[in-house]
């Protein structure tokens, strides 16, 4: 099961993405305030403006790595994919510009958490760094929190804690 969000009232809409087609758009019209908008199954308007040169880790589609939120109160799967250069994690609040706004409830989460910076060496690998916001509950980087200022070299598997709402960082599907 998907969720879409109204981009009016911000009214969640949940569908079975297994019955359509990838590249298929769907309509919805929000059971709250009545707008309809749609959706594309499968792509993002974002994907067209993205260097495809840099477009993966280790050639996949999540560009530079993601970040799948493994505990949340909405029990929904959340998967982000990081960019080149600094992505901003945080809570999602509507008319914040943050990289990765998370959906959730979780009030010790800050607006503006922490931050996975995605670094391509000149050796045409890339790493990827943690580092605390700094937000009011701290960072933790498995079950260890982050000092001020203290940077985190972070792999595959790695496991980051945002107040009660747990991420885990992958490089690519393989």
């Amino acid at each position: 099961m998907k969720r879409v969000r109204c981009p009016k009232c911000d009214t969640y809409i949940t569908f079975d993405e297994t019955r359509y087609k990838t590249g298929q758009s769907l309509v919805f019209e929000c059971g709250n305030c009545h707008r309809q908008f749609s959706v594309r199954i499968g792509l993002s308007r974002l994907d067209a403006t993205r260097k495809d040169a840099d477009r993966s880790c280790e050639e996949v589609d999540e560009g530079f790595g993601f970040v799948e939120v493994v505990e949340n109160v909405f029990g929904f799967r959340q998967r982000y994919a990081l960019h080149e250069g600094e992505n901003v994690i945080g809570r999602y609040n509507r008319g914040d510009s943050v990289d990765i706004p998370i959906q959730t409830s979780d009030r010790s989460m800050d607006r503006r958490h922490c931050v996975i910076v995605a670094k391509r060496e000149s050796d045409g690998s890339v790493s990827h760094t943690l580092r605390d916001y700094p937000s009011l509950t701290g960072t933790f980087l498995y079950n260890r929190i982050l000092g001020d200022r203290e940077r985190a070299l972070i792999e595959d598997g790695a496991i980051i804690t945002l107040g009660a709402t747990t991420l885990i960082f992958r490089c690519s599907e393989a």
